[in-house]
């Protein structure tokens, strides 16, 4: 069955689209036209604002447009979604903003502290693989999955947390804790092992566990918080099988699958960059070693 059938409305989100515009508008007048007002403010840097964009469209593909419906069809659509807001997209956002915009935010009086403890890489990585762990509770999933409230706060408050887990490895901030190239590693290893044990359970899983994926009545509630009520009364829908012929278990093994790989290629990435710039700072040193070597044995080398 066609995906049309749920309407514009459903497959392309109008308003969160808006939302994304307005909040990328508004970037781009605070880093530009409103730059001057305020303090050590620099210009945007392209990459910068190329960054930004792409985390913006990725924002929108995974909440907004039809992958935000198939999500709530099919599970390992829902683990993809997951794995992109929470593993690429943060990241991607630190990198974009300018690192005195964020000093403006980080610095109001209540969110300092807060910023500063929730990004401490220990309590990061615990509060963050803790809460994704906690949603993939059957229970837990379930009972948020139908309840738009609940999925909302859920997911904006996983993303703060997500963007404090990235932040003490991705920040350039002076002033700010950064984890040192071998930390670095260990962080990124840490974090792969604790959210190792949410993907195993969910891939070797012996039946399927969301019951929002296989209980036709609960999949209609979860379907309502991205279909207008209206539209879901009109039609008649025994489950989600009926756009898929996957197996639910095997779409639920799927996901955790797919969410491992996909965290196992950013990582890769991440620490692809990380042996580069160690690589490139120790080339730098060595350079400037030699440089000194030979200044002191030959008095005229400079």
């Amino acid at each position: 069955m066609p995906l049309e059938i749920f309407g514009f409305l459903a497959l392309w989100s109008p308003f969160f689209l808006v939302a994304v515009l307005f909040m990328t508008v508004v970037f781009f007048l605070i880093t530009t036209v409103w730059r001057k007002d305020f303090k050590n403010s620099e210009p945007l840097k392209k990459s910068q604002a190329v960054t930004f964009i792409v985390a913006m469209i990725l924002l929108y593909i995974v909440k907004g447009s039809p992958v935000d419906l198939l999500g709530h069809i099919m599970f390992s659509v829902h683990m993809i979604q997951m794995a992109i807001l929470y593993l690429v997209i943060p990241p991607l956002l630190i990198i974009s903003i300018p690192n005195w915009l964020w000093k403006v935010v980080i610095e109001l009086p209540v969110i300092s502290k807060l910023f500063s403890f929730f990004t401490k890489p220990i309590v990061a990585l615990i509060l963050f693989n803790g809460m994704f762990s906690f949603y993939h509770i059957p229970l837990i999933f379930d009972t948020i999955k139908v309840d738009e409230t609940l999925h909302m706060i859920y997911t904006f408050t996983l993303f703060l947390v997500a963007i404090c887990m990235w932040w003490p490895m991705i920040n350039k901030l002076p002033g700010q804790y950064q984890l040192s190239g071998l930390k670095k590693v260990g962080y990124l290893f840490a974090d792969g092992v604790l959210l190792t044990p949410a993907c195993a359970l969910i891939i070797f899983a012996d039946q399927p566990m969301y019951a929002t994926y296989y209980d036709s009545a609960l999949w209609m509630q979860a379907l309502a918080l991205c279909v207008p009520t209206s539209t879901l009364e009109g039609l008649t829908l025994s489950g989600p099988q009926l756009f898929t012929n996957m197996p639910v278990q095997e779409d639920q093994q799927l996901g955790g699958v797919l969410m491992k790989i996909i965290q196992e290629i950013v990582y890769g990435v991440v620490l692809a960059q990380i042996f580069f710039q160690w690589f490139k700072n120790d080339q730098a040193e060595a350079d400037k070693f030699n440089e000194e070597l030979n200044a002191n044995n030959n008095p005229e080398y400079i």
